[in-house]
């Protein structure tokens, strides 16, 4: 698509300093390779022009209207972006430790491969985001929105996810170890072959999620919600359902587990090797042996 001259002339006076300094950032247009200020682009079709990438830390672009924008390999980390508009950007291959999006608005961003560890989404809305493969270990998404994302690969070890929302998200074959959901919504999400080791669960919904083939061992879900959830193979050796709500027989028969697995009154699983599990509480008697039978002394008389 060809841009016209007027548009490009628009950008010249944007080569400018961002606040804090923004080091190696490129535009798309070679002419205006430089640094640009974004605070002056106010034109959707400007903000699409932009391209970011080399190395700008602890960067403080809060409240910025960065939407479209293209981050490529860039370093921003501990950069401090609350409150600002990412709708529409890519974030690739860059690394963004450490860095705070609290409350900003993230719908449809793109995230594949990018490293996001220890970063802050708190109260963010990332509806529609592609994560797929992205680093997220140790992440804070206390009360953001992921609903309906992408987020197949993704990395949420040790994550905070306090009602989080997630319903209707793609989450193949993503890890959820170690993680604090307490109260997140998974409603009608793909969470099959995932793994969601050790993670506290309480008061979260599965309602209609599928759960195939994913590991939730000795994790905690105290009064969550598994109504018409799939947990065909699910892993739940050591978990703690006991508390779990909407959990039906058949569900927990698809499943398997083991002695250590806590589920609520009247449902039993098969062990994952196959076999039911039985619980042996007294061994039985060996058989008592038979009795010999009594000697008999033979006396012979004498004729004399």
């Amino acid at each position: 698509m060809k841009r016209p001259l007027a548009l490009l002339r628009r950008l010249a006076p944007a080569a400018a300093a961002l606040t804090g300094g923004l080091a190696g950032v490129l535009v798309a247009a070679p002419a205006f390779a430089g640094v640009v200020n974004l605070s002056q682009m106010q034109d959707r079709d400007v903000a699409r022009m932009v391209s970011l990438g080399g190395s700008c830390n602890r960067c403080e672009l809060s409240g910025r209207d960065l939407s479209g924008a293209t981050f490529t390999g860039a370093s921003f980390t501990n950069a401090t972006l609350v409150g600002a508009t990412l709708r529409g950007a890519e974030l690739l291959g860059s690394n963004f430790a450490g860095s705070d999006f609290s409350r900003a608005d993230m719908r449809g961003v793109e995230m594949m491969g990018a490293n996001f560890t220890n970063a802050v989404f708190a109260s963010a809305n990332l509806t529609g985001a592609e994560a797929t493969g992205a680093n997220l270990i140790g992440t804070n998404f206390q009360d953001a929105n992921l609903s309906s994302a992408e987020l197949n690969g993704a990395n949420f070890n040790r994550a905070v996810l306090t009602r989080t929302r997630f319903n209707s998200s793609e989450m193949f074959g993503s890890t959820l170890a170690n993680v604090r959901a307490v109260g997140a919504d998974f409603s009608n999400a793909e969470i099959n072959a995932s793994n969601l080791t050790n993670g506290v669960f309480d008061s979260a919904k599965f309602n209609n999620a599928s759960l195939d083939s994913a590991r939730l061992t000795g994790a905690s879900f105290d009064r969550a919600n598994f109504s018409g959830a799939s947990m065909n193979r699910t892993d739940i050796r050591g978990a703690d359902l006991s508390g779990a709500r909407g959990l039906t027989q058949d569900q927990v028969h698809d499943a398997c587990g083991d002695g250590a697995t806590r589920l609520p009154s009247g449902l039993t699983v098969r062990s994952c090797g196959g076999a039911s599990i039985r619980v042996i509480r007294t061994p039985p008697a060996p058989p008592v042996p038979p009795i010999p039978p009594r000697q008999r002394n033979l006396v012979v008389a004498s004729g004399h």
